[in-house]
C-alpha cells in the first residue's frame, strides 16, 4: 500500500500495525463534505423509489411469499460478486423442501447460508430492532457456516479477525496491494465507533446515513472472509429497521455487480480523496435502479397472482397452488402433495391441469420426479427463461 496514494487527513491516516505493515485507520463518521445539486435530485429520486417501494410493501397479499424469491436472487447475486456461479435458477429447484438434497458444493452452501442469514436478521430485527456487533457476528456465523473445501477453511463463522487482512489478487502482500483495512488491535475500536453511528439519532437522510455506514463497514473489512455479504445485506436490515421500505424488497446487489469498477473505485477514493459526495452518489443511484426494478417486478407478480386466482376460481386446489408457486416456481408432486395436505394422486391430477391450462411446464429433472415450473413467474423474477 502506497502512503503517497492517501491525501485526505479527514477520511483517515495511515498507521504502522504491531505487525509492521502499514494500514489505513478510518476516521469516525459523520464526515463532512460538500453537499451539491446533483446529490439533491438523486436523493429526491431514491427517497420517491423508496416511497412507492414502502407503499406497495404494506398493500402486499402473503408478503411473506412474494418477498422470498427477492431473497433468494440477492443471495445469488451477492454471493456471485464473490466468485460464485451458483444461478438463481439452480437455487430455485433445489429449495423445494423436505425431498431436496443438502448441496454439496461450496457455492450452493453459501447461497443457502446467504439466505438462512437474511432470515435470521430480518427475525431479529422484529423482535429487537437494534443493529448490532452482537447481531453482525450471529449473522457471519450463519454465512460462513460449514463451507466445504478450502474457502470455508479460514472463514472463522461468527468471529472478527485476529489477523492482518488486505483487499488484493491472490498471492499479492500488504505492500503490494490498493489497500490494508485496519489492524486488529485497532479493530474493536473502529467497530464501536461505527456501531455508535448506526444506531444514535441523527437529522441525516436515511440513505445518505446507509451509503456512509456500508461504506465504513468495507473500510474496517473485520472478517477474514465474507465482508461483502455481509456489508451488502446490512443496508437491507438497516433501511427495514427504519421501514424504507416497508418490506425487505430492495437489495443493491444487481447494480453492484453491473458496475462493480465503480463500486470499488467509489470505495477507494474515499480513502485516497476524501471523496464522499462521489460515493453517495453511487448508492443513491443504485437505489434507484434496484428500487424500480423490485417495484416493477412486484407489480408485475401482484397482476399475475390476481389475474390467475380469477382464471382459476372455479377450482379452489389450483387456486391454492398460485402462491407457493410464487414463493418458489418450481413445483413437484410431493411439494403440492405437503402445500395442499392432500394425497400424490391428487396432487399429480392438480398439476395435470395447471400443466393443461399453460400454467405450468413439465421440465427434465434428472430423476424419476415429476418437475414443474411456472415460467411466467420465472420470468419476472430472473428476467429470463427458467428452464
Amino acid at each position: 500500500m502506497n502512503r503517497q496514494d492517501y491525501g485526505s487527513p479527514q477520511a483517515g491516516q495511515i498507521i504502522r500495525g504491531l505487525d509492521g505493515n502499514d494500514a489505513f485507520l478510518p476516521s469516525s463518521l459523520p464526515p463532512q463534505f460538500e453537499w451539491n445539486p446533483d446529490l439533491t435530485v438523486a436523493l429526491s429520486r431514491a427517497d420517491a423509489v423508496v416511497g412507492e417501494l414502502s407503499g406497495i410493501g404494506r398493500l402486499l397479499p402473503a408478503p411473506e411469499l412474494l418477498i422470498r424469491p427477492y431473497i433468494q436472487r440477492e443471495a445469488v447475486l451477492s454471493s456471485r460478486i464473490e466468485g460464485t456461479r451458483t444461478t438463481l435458477d439452480e437455487v430455485l429447484r433445489e429449495d423445494r423442501g423436505p425431498e431436496t438434497a443438502e448441496p454439496q458444493d461450496a457455492d450452493a452452501t453459501e447461497v443457502r447460508n446467504y439466505v438462512a442469514a437474511m432470515d435470521y436478521g430480518l427475525a431479529a430485527l422484529a423482535r429487537r430492532p437494534v443493529l448490532s456487533l452482537n447481531l453482525i457476528l450471529e449473522l457471519h456465523e450463519i454465512l460462513m457456516a460449514e463451507i466445504p473445501g478450502e474457502r470455508g477453511s479460514n472463514a472463522s463463522p461468527g468471529r472478527f479477525r485476529t489477523t492482518q487482512n488486505w483487499i488484493g489478487n491472490p498471492g499479492s502482500t500488504p505492500k503490494t496491494v490498493r489497500y490494508v483495512p485496519p489492524p486488529p488491535e485497532r479493530l474493536m475500536e473502529c467497530l464501536t465507533a461505527w456501531e455508535r453511528f448506526v444506531n444514535e439519532p441523527s437529522p441525516m437522510p436515511d440513505l445518505v446515513r446507509c451509503a456512509l455506514m456500508h461504506e465504513q463497514f468495507e473500510a474496517i473489512h473485520p472478517f477474514n472472509d465474507g465482508n461483502g455479504r455481509i456489508g451488502r445485506f446490512f443496508v437491507t436490515l438497516f433501511l427495514i429497521e427504519r421501514g424504507r421500505p416497508s418490506q425487505p424488497l430492495l437489495y443493491l446487489s444487481e447494480f453492484i455487480e453491473a458496475n462493480r469498477e465503480g463500486y470499488y473505485e467509489s470505495l477507494q477514493r474515499i480513502r485516497t480523496h476524501g471523496d464522499w459526495a462521489n460515493w453517495v452518489l453511487y448508492f443513491l443511484e443504485g437505489v434507484s435502479v434496484t428500487g424500480r426494478r423490485a417495484l416493477d417486478q412486484t407489480i408485475q407478480l401482484v397482476d399475475l397472482r390476481e389475474a390467475w386466482r380469477s382464471r382459476l376460481h372455479r377450482h379452489p386446489r389450483l387456486v391454492a397452488l398460485i402462491d407457493p408457486l410464487l414463493s418458489n416456481p418450481y413445483m413437484t408432486v410431493a411439494r403440492a402433495s405437503r402445500e395442499l395436505g392432500i394425497s400424490d394422486p391428487t396432487s399429480r391430477a392438480a398439476l395435470f391441469e395447471l400443466e393443461a391450462a399453460g400454467l405450468l411446464t413439465q421440465i427434465p429433472s434428472g430423476s424419476r420426479r415429476r418437475l414443474y415450473v411456472a415460467r411466467p413467474i420465472m420470468e419476472i423474477i430472473d428476467g429470463r427463461d427458467g428452464d
